[in-house]
């Protein structure tokens, strides 16, 4: 396992995290149950299977099962008596979390009251990363940025970072935060796969300018990338939640294609198509830390594995092309009018 650079911060992280919103899923847990439903024994295994591989990376959020994902990586930690200062630990806060109308959102009464209630749930004293989970159109971004500073400095949280934010937004937050000397976003968390690369037209761009770390997520597209699915095998009869729950939105036909290019390469690696995709996602410039999931311990040790695996310049050339996309505008225009402006490389 190698380890990259969390940001300017001197932290180092695993260039796998474990991902743990298959934890729980059991009674009242919603859409949740249908992405996962592991109890506390299997939690366990897929702990010791990660940090066995030298994982010290683990990501969660609140609204994982309604707080289940939480409670089960917290019991997890103490059960198997883990160093808490060798895990690197983060969770998440915007979701709805309660019936009451203020429990959900990114004001400074739902951050404050999500932190302490994420902290008792995971038994810790502190977080290393909180994320704001998506936009909150009822509050301001520099009030979001004012509560997340004041949040660092109880000491409850050591770093924060944005997920689902447009690119303007997280730059208009970046800007606030250095115009008032607060705590700036330090990580981005982004839906990030050979079948979906929007990320790469303004997401990557900001954190390679920025110099964020780059967390993607669902790198599989929820599964649809495993080689579990092809045209020939639309379903799964169960075995994949893609089959009940449609998530995250792709082109399944362009998908198709993008398939059958990773499984020929698999098959020169004799490894699955999941494994060619995670190599493609690490191998990608800005990339920091790739998250993953597994709701088995051998299907979590086949994504670690994809970590051996360094795809030649050719290979990554072929997924580049049958996951190619046409970007929107302005980019096209910009493309248009930047081509030639700069001298080669030689």
């Amino acid at each position: 396992m190698n380890y990259n650079l969390f940001s300017d911060t001197g932290v180092l992280v695993s260039e796998l995290c474990l991902g743990a919103m298959t934890f729980g899923g059991g009674e009242n847990a919603g859409i949740w149950a249908q992405i996962g439903q592991l109890p506390q024994q299997d939690v366990n295994r897929l702990l010791t299977t990660s940090l066995d591989a030298g994982i010290n990376f683990i990501d969660t959020a609140n609204v994982y099962s309604f707080g289940q994902s939480e409670q089960l990586l917290g019991a997890g930690l103490k059960q198997l008596g883990l160093k808490r200062d060798e895990l690197f630990i983060a969770t998440k806060v915007r979701g709805k979390m309660g019936e009451g109308v203020n429990q959900q959102g990114l004001s400074r009464y739902h951050i404050y009251k999500s932190v302490e209630d994420s902290l008792k749930r995971l038994q810790l004293d502190h977080i290393d990363l909180l994320y704001v989970h998506g936009v909150d159109p009822a509050t301001s971004v520099e009030q979001i940025v004012h509560t997340l500073h004041d949040v660092v400095m109880t000491g409850k949280v050591r770093y924060v970072g944005v997920c689902n934010w447009p690119a303007w937004m997280v730059m208009k937050a970046l800007g606030i935060a250095q115009q008032r000397g607060w705590h700036a976003f330090k990580a981005m968390q982004y839906f990030y796969t050979p079948a979906n690369r929007d990320s790469e037209l303004d997401l990557l761009p900001l954190a390679l300018d920025q110099n964020l770390a780059f967390m993607p997520w669902s790198p599989l597209a929820g599964g649809f990338l495993s080689g579990k699915f092809t045209r020939d095998q639309t379903s799964t009869g169960g075995q994949s939640r893609r089959d009940t729950f449609d998530f995250p939105i792709i082109d399944k036909e362009k998908a198709y294609d993008i398939i059958d290019v990773l499984q020929t390469i698999g098959e020169s690696y004799s490894v699955s198509a999941a494994e060619i995709t995670l190599a493609w996602v690490r191998q990608q410039r800005g990339v920091t830390s790739t998250i993953i999931g597994a709701k088995k311990p051998e299907q979590l040790t086949s994504n670690i594995h994809s970590t051996t695996i360094e795809l030649t310049v050719d290979e990554l050339a072929q997924i580049n092309e049958a996951s190619q996309f046409q970007p929107g505008y302005p980019h096209w225009m910009v493309e248009r009018q930047t081509a030639g402006r700069m001298p080669e490389k030689s």
